[in-house]
């Protein structure tokens, strides 16, 4: 055991006020570097968001000389350098009444170079964005119809170096198409017609304050007369699209007070879920403090089928308020949108979150029992059997997230995906169950939750965290070897999936002939047919071949990706026919596929007689049923 040398009292009393005085002189320095930084004004002109073209106009001081400025790469909350560049057009630059020239850096495309000339004191900047057509990708993609429009501050403006992005002040306005309404936890000061201008709010607030807009639009109070506010702000393609029923909107309220009640406390002065609805911009949610930038399919609150696939995107979004912008793990925390990002916490920052916004989704009542149970069941089933576990780590899939949210779908089972949200979620609910058998009952990782993420209640804020100490507060709560057990979890390349807080929680995976709920929805929201737990086969509605899985019987006949089924047994192929088919297969044993490759055709013999296999929970009677007891609503003050 090493020596422990004691210090004087004398000596550290110095060493106390020293470090004391360190800390109010960098936080005094801190204080007017930020009093001295630019305030810089951005005019953003929506009024061609049909077109899906917008105009940004900036003005930023400056002194003569060299400058180099920025446009945000890394975007937060995608995780990844996917800030827009190759999408702006018409970058000019201005000073003292004349054209500037700019220079991109050789090295880095979203940094630019200009010598401002002698007597200029500010630089304009203007510069167009052209909003992409294409539905894939995160906000990046497509964003405006002729309808409604989701504007993300980052891909309409630059910032000067020098400056982290917490210490420049951006005064932001905008102008919208005629009759549009809007809705944005962005402070407004003023309106004027089309015309809205914006309280000067720090660049990362202005990032972080997305403003949906729409001809079709409704605010939804989601906690009438209450402190803070929170509200679903709308947007649809259709009237008809953001029609939201008494008792959905009942649910959403509830999402609101139990969300609260699981944490404790909040981060957000004020609560927007900024909620699109279309055909025609990208589907996905994106996190933001003050609020959150949801997309869906234009007939999600009208459908059944859609509104259960979709149920838990606003949950998950939401919950990230907590983890992910006021916790956030310290790699993941950068001064500005240049500075590359190290996601190898996203287990924690997404995983966790895909577990509490499950959670949420069924405490709240926008999934039944069952429909939680029949979502557990079929992440369960296909991360258990996922090829790629055997060479990749979940930890590696969190590590390489820049790379893997942009990867092709095609061999996803053996290359894996951003698979730490849906296997996270089983791991976290393991934990769940630890906690409560090792507590007696007592403790729960509601408990971590309010402690990690809790008190005390306030405007935005970061508090960043390592691994160290996630395992630090589960220890508080319950003590466990917590480290090890992330650890192993994380690190492992076992053949099976972690099933032990499925089956701790008193149900175990099964496989019927039944359709599985979740993925019969998802099905239908993706034009698919999802055959992997039977053939091997994942399908278009149009017979393409999306997936194969490796080792299962379409893989072993030499099936592929983007290969086309044109006839099963025979006959010409129709989903109905194929179904039938594969549960033939339990009384006559084996397919004939006939498959298009290309130009060519040709017969695959698929060796299978299991029939249909969709997977389900089932009760074990010989174990408490935690999971209710997790998903039971809590006590709402």
């Amino acid at each position: 055991m090493a020596r422990q040398h004691k210090v004087s009292k004398p000596i550290s009393s110095l060493i106390f006020s020293f470090f004391l005085i360190c800390s109010v002189s960098q936080s005094a320095l801190a204080a007017q570097k930020k009093q001295n930084a630019p305030v810089i004004t951005v005019a953003v002109d929506a009024t061609e968001a049909p077109r899906k073209i917008f105009h940004a106009r900036l003005v930023i001081p400056v002194t003569p000389g060299p400058l180099t400025f920025f446009y945000p790469k890394w975007i937060p909350g995608e995780h990844g350098p996917s800030g827009p560049v190759i999408d702006v057009a018409g970058l000019k630059l201005s000073a003292a009444g004349k054209q500037i020239p700019w220079q991109r850096d050789l090295l880095d495309m979203y940094t630019f170079h200009c010598e401002i000339p002698a007597g200029a004191n500010s630089l304009e900047v203007s510069l167009d964005y052209l909003s992409p057509n294409d539905v894939e990708g995160f906000s990046s993609g497509a964003s405006a119809t002729s309808q409604l429009t989701v504007i993300s501050w980052n891909q309409l403006l630059v910032y000067p170096q020098g400056w982290t992005a917490e210490e420049l002040t951006y005064a932001a306005s905008l102008k919208l198409p005629e009759g549009w309404k809007f809705g944005t936890a962005l402070p407004v000061t003023k309106e004027s017609g089309q015309a809205i201008e914006f309280k000067p709010v720090s660049l990362t607030t202005l990032v972080d304050s997305p403003v949906i807009s729409g001809a079709h639009f409704q605010v939804i109070d989601l906690s009438p007369g209450a402190t803070p506010s929170h509200e679903i702000d709308i947007a649809g393609d259709s009237e008809a699209a953001i029609s939201m029923s008494p008792d959905l909107i009942a649910k959403y309220r509830q999402l609101v007070a139990q969300a609260n009640a699981l944490f404790g406390a909040h981060h957000y002065q004020q609560y927007h879920f900024l909620f699109a609805l279309s055909d025609y911009v990208s589907s996905f949610g994106l996190e933001h403090h003050d609020s959150s930038d949801n997309r869906v399919a234009e007939r999600t609150l009208l459908e059944d089928q859609s509104r259960m696939w979709a149920a838990d995107l606003l949950p998950h979004e939401m919950v990230h308020s907590w983890n992910g912008k006021y916790r956030r793990p310290a790699d993941l925390t950068t001064p500005d949108f240049q500075k590359p990002m190290k996601t190898d916490l996203l287990w924690v920052y997404e995983g966790l979150t895909q577990y509490l916004g499950a959670l949420l989704t069924a405490r709240s009542g926008l999934w039944s029992a069952e429909e939680y149970r029949e979502n557990l069941a079929w992440v369960a089933a296909y991360l258990d059997q996922r090829t790629g576990r055997a060479w990749r780590p979940l930890v590696d899939t969190a590590v390489s997230a820049q790379l893997l949210y942009g990867a092709r779908l095609e061999w996803e089972d053996w290359r894996r995906r951003v698979d730490f949200y849906d296997e996270m979620l089983l791991i976290w609910l393991e934990a769940d169950t630890v906690i409560r058998q090792q507590s007696q009952g007592q403790k729960s990782l509601d408990d971590f939750c309010r402690r990690f993420h809790g008190a005390p209640s306030g405007p935005p804020a970061v508090k960043t965290y390592t691994f160290e100490d996630v395992v630090a507060e589960l220890n508080a709560v319950c003590p466990y070897d917590w480290r090890a057990f992330l650890a192993s979890r994380v690190n492992s390349t076992a053949s099976h999936g972690p099933l032990g807080g499925v089956e701790a929680s008193g149900w175990r995976l099964v496989f019927t002939e039944e359709p599985n709920r979740m993925r019969k929805a998802g099905d239908s929201v993706d034009k698919s047919i999802d055959l992997r737990f039977s053939i091997g086969l994942i399908l278009k509605q149009d017979g393409t071949v999306k997936d194969v899985i490796p080792g299962k019987p379409a893989a072993e006949a030499g099936m592929a990706p983007s290969m086309k089924l044109l006839a099963v047994n025979g006959r010409r192929w129709t989903e109905l026919l194929l179904r039938e088919a594969i549960k033939a297969t339990k009384e006559k044993p084996n397919l004939e596929l006939m498959i298009e490759n290309g130009d060519f055709i040709q017969s695959y013999v698929l060796k299978y007689q299991g029939g249909e296999r969709y997977p389900h929970l089932e009760r074990d009677a010989a174990k408490p049923d935690l999971l209710q007891q997790i998903i039971q609503p809590l006590k709402v003050r």
